[in-house]
């Protein structure tokens, strides 16, 4: 009888060595990975990339463009995990369970014009998602940025406006659109039709400190149904093509900042002869320094 219990007994010493839930606690593989996110019953399948030298870098968590192609945007961003040292996690948003109007329009924020509980906006899967990758890593306080491209960099400079959490920094690259600080436009172009401690003077300042970065790619000058440009009034009033559109947005907000004297902690950064392509834009040398500022080598 002693024999058969060593092993349970064994295994009640281990868990009481290492703590509660450290039996659970797996770190992400080396390689290229997945694993699926329970995401409060709403489960969702996440891309992963640990460089095998990972020596605890920040976490970027990548977001897929229109074509919900996340498992490409994971493969993209492998060369920027290897140069820079960090964790790559790329969740999916599928067209079924998350239309626009929960992804890259609004995030979850609307929906059919009517203002959504906190709780239930698209950003919070982001934090689910990090939470669970501090636990896997268990590293609490691990630093993360996003970094989203095409719709996924809409997604993200939305999120940096209504639910900016303790991201480190938020990327944007080459959005099709913006929301415009105008509240006779309505959203997602502009402030009309949110309540006013969405879009008023100081959720504009709160928008205005965040550390921002548009990343544009100066090719991105054509207007191509093919790759989902936004050819609606509301879009072609910021601009006839992505770049000029991106170049609006940021001197909009810059001198709505120098006017009312805010902090803007923006940056915008170019990467030269780069259209609207995801792959090009994480293999640019310039996301080194839209990522992790001037400095590159540096962490955030």
């Amino acid at each position: 009888m002693k024999r058969k219990n060593r092993l349970p007994l064994l295994a009640i010493g281990i868990a009481l060595h290492f703590g509660p839930g450290s039996l659970q606690a797996q770190p992400l593989p080396a390689g290229a990975n997945s694993f699926v996110l329970p995401n409060e019953g709403v489960p969702i399948e996440v891309f992963t990339y640990r460089p095998p030298t990972y020596h605890g870098g920040p976490l970027v968590v990548v977001v897929h463009g229109s074509d919900r192609n996340a498992e490409d945007y994971r493969n993209y961003a492998i060369s920027v995990a290897e140069r820079c040292d960090v964790l790559i996690a790329a969740p999916l948003f599928d067209r079924k369970r998350f239309p626009d109007e929960l992804y890259k329009r609004g995030g979850g924020v609307l929906r059919d014009g009517e203002v959504q509980p906190r709780e239930t906006w698209t950003y919070n899967v982001i934090f689910r998602l990090v939470a669970e990758i501090r636990r896997r890593q268990s590293a609490p306080d691990l630093p993360f940025l996003l970094l989203g491209h095409s719709g996924g960099g809409q997604f993200v400079a939305k999120m940096a406006m209504f639910m900016p959490g303790d991201a480190v920094r938020f990327v944007a690259a080459n959005p099709g659109s913006y929301v415009f600080p105008t509240p006779e436009v309505k959203f997602p172009y502009g402030l009309g039709g949110l309540p006013p401690e969405l879009g008023n003077s100081e959720a504009l300042r709160r928008y205005c400190a965040i550390h921002l970065v548009l990343f544009l790619g100066t090719g991105d000058v054509y207007q191509n149904a093919s790759d989902g440009f936004d050819f609606s009034p509301e879009a072609m009033h910021q601009g006839p093509v992505r770049l000029a559109r991106g170049h609006n947005f940021f001197e909009t907000m810059r001198r709505l900042a120098a006017e009312r004297h805010w902090p803007f902690n923006w940056r915008l950064v170019e990467t030269p002869d780069i259209g609207h392509s995801g792959s090009r834009m994480f293999h640019a040398r310039e996301i080194e320094d839209a990522l992790f500022g001037p400095e590159r080598n540096s962490p955030p």
